[in-house]
Protein backbone atom coordinates (compact mmCIF):
# COMPACT_ATOMS: atom_id res chain seq x y z
CA UNK A 1 0.00 0.00 0.00
CA UNK A 2 1.56 2.96 -0.83
CA UNK A 3 1.97 5.93 1.48
CA UNK A 4 0.09 8.91 0.89
CA UNK A 5 1.34 12.95 0.94
CA UNK A 6 -1.61 13.57 3.78
CA UNK A 7 -3.89 11.26 5.79
CA UNK A 8 -7.22 10.26 4.69
CA UNK A 9 -10.38 12.00 6.02
CA UNK A 10 -13.22 9.11 6.81
CA UNK A 11 -16.61 9.39 7.36
CA UNK A 12 -18.02 6.58 9.29
CA UNK A 13 -19.32 5.23 6.24
CA UNK A 14 -16.59 5.40 4.44
CA UNK A 15 -14.79 4.14 7.40
CA UNK A 16 -17.42 1.30 7.83
CA UNK A 17 -16.64 0.55 4.44
CA UNK A 18 -12.97 0.47 5.14
CA UNK A 19 -12.90 -1.58 8.25
CA UNK A 20 -14.45 -4.87 6.31
CA UNK A 21 -11.91 -4.38 3.08
CA UNK A 22 -8.92 -4.20 5.49
CA UNK A 23 -10.37 -7.12 6.81
CA UNK A 24 -11.57 -9.26 3.57
CA UNK A 25 -7.96 -7.94 1.45
CA UNK A 26 -10.69 -7.11 -1.72
CA UNK A 27 -14.68 -7.37 -1.84
CA UNK A 28 -17.52 -6.92 -4.68
CA UNK A 29 -20.26 -4.25 -4.33
CA UNK A 30 -22.59 -7.40 -3.07
CA UNK A 31 -20.45 -8.19 0.01
CA UNK A 32 -19.63 -5.24 1.58
CA UNK A 33 -23.31 -4.32 0.99
CA UNK A 34 -24.56 -7.62 2.77
CA UNK A 35 -22.34 -6.39 5.53
CA UNK A 36 -23.68 -2.89 6.24
CA UNK A 37 -27.39 -2.86 5.12
CA UNK A 38 -28.91 -4.29 8.22
CA UNK A 39 -26.81 -0.86 10.08
CA UNK A 40 -27.45 1.67 7.18
CA UNK A 41 -30.70 0.44 5.45
CA UNK A 42 -28.79 1.24 2.03
CA UNK A 43 -29.91 0.81 -1.21
CA UNK A 44 -26.98 -1.94 -3.29
CA UNK A 45 -26.95 1.16 -5.25
CA UNK A 46 -26.31 3.93 -2.60
CA UNK A 47 -23.21 1.25 -1.50
CA UNK A 48 -21.86 1.27 -4.86
CA UNK A 49 -22.54 4.96 -5.32
CA UNK A 50 -20.19 5.72 -2.24
CA UNK A 51 -17.56 3.08 -3.01
CA UNK A 52 -17.26 4.71 -6.56
CA UNK A 53 -16.76 7.94 -4.92
CA UNK A 54 -13.93 6.45 -2.22
CA UNK A 55 -12.35 5.10 -5.63
CA UNK A 56 -12.32 8.97 -6.86
CA UNK A 57 -10.93 9.82 -3.81
CA UNK A 58 -8.25 7.47 -3.98
CA UNK A 59 -9.24 5.43 -1.11
CA UNK A 60 -10.34 2.41 -2.81
CA UNK A 61 -8.64 0.71 -6.43
CA UNK A 62 -11.53 -1.16 -8.25
CA UNK A 63 -10.68 -4.00 -10.60
CA UNK A 64 -13.17 -6.08 -13.29
CA UNK A 65 -12.59 -9.65 -12.20
CA UNK A 66 -14.82 -11.55 -14.94
CA UNK A 67 -17.73 -8.90 -14.70
CA UNK A 68 -17.64 -8.11 -11.18
CA UNK A 69 -16.19 -5.43 -9.52
CA UNK A 70 -13.64 -5.75 -6.63
CA UNK A 71 -12.82 -2.88 -4.63
CA UNK A 72 -9.10 -2.93 -2.41
CA UNK A 73 -8.16 -0.17 0.52
CA UNK A 74 -5.70 1.77 -1.10
CA UNK A 75 -3.76 2.59 2.30
CA UNK A 76 -3.95 0.83 5.74
CA UNK A 77 -5.24 0.25 8.55
CA UNK A 78 -3.12 2.89 10.52
CA UNK A 79 -3.02 5.34 8.19
CA UNK A 80 -6.82 5.37 8.04
CA UNK A 81 -7.39 5.78 11.48
CA UNK A 82 -4.49 8.59 12.50
CA UNK A 83 -6.50 11.43 11.07
CA UNK A 84 -9.75 10.40 13.25
CA UNK A 85 -7.02 9.39 16.26
CA UNK A 86 -5.48 13.19 15.48
CA UNK A 87 -8.63 14.51 15.78
CA UNK A 88 -9.99 12.49 18.48
CA UNK A 89 -7.16 12.77 21.01
CA UNK A 90 -6.79 16.76 19.74
CA UNK A 91 -10.65 18.12 20.17
CA UNK A 92 -12.36 15.50 21.86
CA UNK A 93 -9.77 14.23 24.87
CA UNK A 94 -6.93 16.96 24.54
CA UNK A 95 -4.82 14.17 25.16
CA UNK A 96 -1.47 13.66 23.42
CA UNK A 97 -1.51 11.17 20.06
CA UNK A 98 0.43 8.61 22.53
CA UNK A 99 -2.29 8.42 25.25
CA UNK A 100 -4.57 7.38 22.61
CA UNK A 101 -2.56 5.16 20.85
CA UNK A 102 -2.30 2.96 23.59
CA UNK A 103 -5.95 2.34 23.78
CA UNK A 104 -5.50 0.63 20.87
CA UNK A 105 -2.77 -1.84 22.77
CA UNK A 106 -5.35 -2.19 25.25
CA UNK A 107 -8.12 -2.93 23.36
CA UNK A 108 -6.39 -5.43 20.33
CA UNK A 109 -8.26 -3.32 17.75
CA UNK A 110 -4.87 -3.21 15.76
CA UNK A 111 -1.81 -5.46 16.01
CA UNK A 112 1.99 -4.21 17.29
CA UNK A 113 3.18 -3.70 14.03
CA UNK A 114 -0.18 -1.87 13.26
CA UNK A 115 0.27 0.17 16.07
CA UNK A 116 3.74 0.83 15.34
CA UNK A 117 2.34 2.56 12.55
CA UNK A 118 0.02 4.88 13.53
CA UNK A 119 2.57 6.46 15.85
CA UNK A 120 4.90 6.58 12.88
CA UNK A 121 2.50 8.30 11.62
CA UNK A 122 1.00 10.16 13.86
CA UNK A 123 4.81 11.72 15.02
CA UNK A 124 5.14 12.91 10.82
CA UNK A 125 4.52 16.65 10.81
CA UNK A 126 1.25 17.83 8.90
CA UNK A 127 1.88 18.70 5.47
Amino acid sequence: MEKQNHLPELSRSGLDIMKILWKDGRSSTREVHDQLCAAYGWAYSTTKTVMDRMVKKGHLSRENFHGIFLYKPLFSKPAGLAELVRNFADNVLELDYGSVVSLFARSKALTTKEIEELQRLLDEPDE
